[in-house]
């Protein structure tokens, strides 16, 4: 009986095919893939530190030695950034677009969303279609006809002409993200609430956005992000110094300043870091919701 026991135990750890198990049960996949996951890593995050580290060195260091680290260590170039009224002025603009951008398309998107997911209508599968097409048209292609239309509505050299188009653009995917979730609630619980006198709207408000709220959060944290980097399109509507937001702050600091590569460098990496900082904080929410899309 103990021969046979033993016989058994080994058996498992070694595995039907001969090979043995690890005693703790986690399973290393090849490292070719660690080792392009590793190359690919370094290729993304290489020029993100090359910036941040420049800002820390003088131009006298980087002229000598381009790729070489801070010594000393420089903070004057941060504190000067920090200092001017400009980049406090393009961080508030750059905040107020893609606030607003955020709240217009996670209001306007989980209405249309929800009206796609649980209604059927004449149409329905050719309105889903026309949203799906949006994640093919770049801004870039439609820049020149939205340009018109702005001027024609008047708000050329204004947040509000940057807001309204950011939401259209992401639109689309905010919809894409949000249907499957909105499908997936059971029509039961609709049904359910109905019958305790909820209606369509109080369903809606009470029960449909906490149930998708991790959808809610991702295309959120999406929008935002589009509208935080966003700059063809500031661009092409801001023309007030005032009125520019980080994108576009930049580049006019770095016209300002092209000989002090140091204090540019600066510049440029106090502009990303918010976004990288939101990013990393939310990466989790933004997985989980893609996946809770892909389930639906």
């Amino acid at each position: 009986m103990t021969d046979t026991l033993k016989t058994s135990v080994a058996i498992q750890a070694i595995g039907p095919r001969g090979r043995r198990r690890p005693a703790s049960g986690v399973r290393w996949g090849s490292p070719g893939v660690y080792l392009l996951a590793v190359i690919l890593i370094t290729i993304c995050i290489t020029p993100i530190l090359y910036i941040i580290i420049g800002g820390f060195r003088t131009n006298s260091q980087i002229t000598n030695d381009p790729s070489g680290w801070p010594a000393p260590w420089e903070i004057a170039n941060y504190t000067n950034v920090l200092g001017s009224s400009e980049f406090w002025t393009a961080m508030v603009n750059s905040t107020i677009s893609a606030v607003g951008t955020t709240l217009g398309a996670v209001i306007l998107g989980i209405m249309a969303s929800y009206v796609i997911a649980r209604y059927d209508f004449g149409g329905k599968g050719i309105m889903y279609a026309f949203f799906a097409a949006g994640l093919m048209f770049p801004i870039t292609v439609a820049i020149t006809p939205l340009y018109l239309l702005i001027r024609n509505l008047g708000l050329v050299n204004s947040l509000g002409g940057i807001i309204l188009p950011q939401i259209a653009f992401a639109l689309p995917t905010t919809i894409i993200i949000l249907v499957p979730f909105l499908r997936a609630i059971p029509k039961e619980l609709e049904e359910a609430a109905s019958i305790d006198g909820a209606s369509r709207l109080g369903f809606f408000w009470r029960m449909v956005i906490p149930l998708s709220l991790p959808g809610v959060i991702t295309v959120g944290i999406l929008a935002f992000i589009g509208s935080w980097n966003g700059y063809m399109l500031p661009l092409f509507i801001l023309n007030d110094s005032s009125l520019f937001t980080l994108p576009l702050g930049v580049q006019n600091f770095s016209s300002q300043y092209s000989v002090d590569t140091a204090k540019v460098l600066a510049y440029t990496s106090l502009s990303m870091l918010p976004a990288l900082i939101f990013f990393s904080m939310f990466e989790r929410r933004i997985v989980g919701g893609l996946t809770g899309a892909v389930k639906g």
